[in-house]
């Protein structure tokens, strides 16, 4: 940083200080741009695919080297279960690993224009050039993987932003990326508020594209300011997402799938299904096996081996999360189980189902962001996927039946980026995006890497 602002980290877990980080300015991004740019046009650029594969690969066996170090960082900075974050180290390098791979195959095509022999036509891919990528605050170390890692391998160089709020595994990433011999300048990171170092980030003509994880309004700010030089974007937004549970779904599956996917990271998942959409036949025993379900779950500090559930980030996430609750209780939700703040230092509440309210509700329109699902019953498969499309988000939905025709049926109408069905992967390898106002094109697999660069078309004429 060039100033004397520092920015406060805090222990969700207790609420306490964890360090202080220095708070980045307009005029430090431009230095991070400058350098990442020098880099383009010296070492970096300069390198064969293959080599870039390979100083992939040796930042994902740093990564795995450091696992615990990472893992118990971002349980501090987040305030998630030490085991959920030893499992997203490993997500960050397989990331960086399956994008390594794809360093040597993008390729472009030949095409046959004009009669035989008089034109030598074709396509080739090259890096966009300066990225910038902004990561949110619920999975810091994964989110970053999983946008510098196809940035990298197609031959980027990125100035990164991570959440102020949970910048630490950033910083340690960037160590251990000069350590594996990624030349200086490659990846830069700027901490920093999002109104400052975000918005010089996407307002810089040195970048050629913007790459944002977060809230809908946030990104479409930033779609509006990236027209004004018509940068590229992929924005991964929010979501209202659904599960579909109908009458032969397989509760020993469904439970525990649907209380994974809902209060995993204590709800603070962009795909979490905050509502559950139950046939009516079964909404009352499903109804009871979820709320028992979720009531055993124990709350803790991430360190706390024994804790299922951490805290939500912040003080103040936690107050959006309450405020949206009781606006739902208060017009007529009924509690099935949770909703209580615990006494005590940390920001945590516990998780919580609840039951009566409609779609035309707030709350179960809102993204809550935290654990907290609506229950929400339906008559008939065409009546459930209607309910689960009547949103301006399109992220992801959740079908839970063992009938293979209402599989097909959902996957055709559901107007969701993202269907998973009787069970949940985020593998690397499969492409993410959302519909409608959950963002615009997709993360990870082929379609993730492609997404920085350019296809330019060359004609020779013989």
């Amino acid at each position: 940083a060039d100033s004397a602002e520092y920015i406060d980290v805090v222990d969700p877990g207790n609420g306490q200080l964890l360090t202080r980080v220095p708070s980045g300015t307009k005029e430090v991004v431009d230095q991070a741009v400058i350098a990442a740019r020098a880099a383009l046009d010296g070492p970096w650029g300069k390198l064969a695919p293959g080599a870039r594969a390979k100083l992939l690969w040796r930042l994902a066996d740093r990564i795995e080297e450091k696992a615990e170090v990472f893992a118990q960082l971002e349980t501090l900075d987040v305030g998630k279960p030490l085991a959920n974050s030893m499992g997203e180290v490993a997500a960050a390098v397989e990331a960086f690993r399956y994008m390594a791979g794809w360093s040597t195959k993008l390729s472009g095509e030949t095409l046959q224009v004009g009669p035989p022999g008089a034109m030598h036509a074709f396509t080739q891919r090259e890096p966009i050039g300066v990225v910038g990528q902004i990561v949110p605050w619920n999975f810091p170390l994964v989110m970053a993987a999983w946008k510098l890692a196809p940035a990298l391998a197609a031959g980027c160089a990125s100035v990164l932003k991570p959440a102020e709020q949970t910048p630490l595994t950033a910083i340690l990433l960037a160590e251990l990326a000069l350590e594996a011999g990624l030349p200086p300048g490659v990846l830069n990171v700027v901490i920093g508020e999002g109104s400052i170092v975000g918005d010089a980030l996407v307002r810089h003509r040195g970048i050629g594209k913007i790459a944002f994880t977060g809230s809908t309004g946030v990104g479409k700010s930033i779609a509006r300011t990236a027209a004004d030089d018509l940068k590229a974007v992929t924005l991964e937004l929010g979501g209202k997402n659904s599960s579909i549970v109908l009458p032969d779904a397989d509760f020993s599956k469904a439970v525990p799938g649907v209380l994974q996917a809902a209060f995993g990271n204590t709800g603070q998942i962009c795909t979490a299904p905050s509502r559950i959409l139950v046939h009516r036949e079964i909404v009352d025993t499903f109804g009871s096996a979820l709320a028992d379900a979720a009531s055993s779950l124990t709350l803790g500090h991430g360190l706390n081996r024994k804790a299922d559930l951490g805290p939500v980030v912040s003080r103040r996430q936690l107050e959006s999360i309450v405020s949206i609750l009781e606006e739902g209780l208060n017009s007529g939700g009924q509690l099935l189980t949770g909703g209580a703040v615990p006494s005590g230092s940390g920001f945590y509440l516990e998780p919580t189902v609840v039951t009566g309210l409609g779609l035309g509700n707030p709350m179960a329109r809102k993204e809550i962001f935290g654990p907290v699902v609506n229950l929400i019953p339906f008559d008939s498969v065409d009546e459930a996927i209607a309910m689960a499309n009547d949103t301006s988000y399109g992220l992801t939905a959740q079908v839970w039946t063992q009938n293979i025709s209402t599989v097909h049926l959902c996957a055709g109408k559901l107007e969701s980026g993202t269907i998973w069905v009787n069970g949940k992967s985020q593998d690397i390898a499969l492409p993410f995006g959302g519909y409608k106002e959950s963002g615009i094109g997709l993360e990870k697999g082929r379609e993730g890497i492609e997404a920085y660069t350019r296809l330019k078309t060359v004609v020779v004429t013989l």
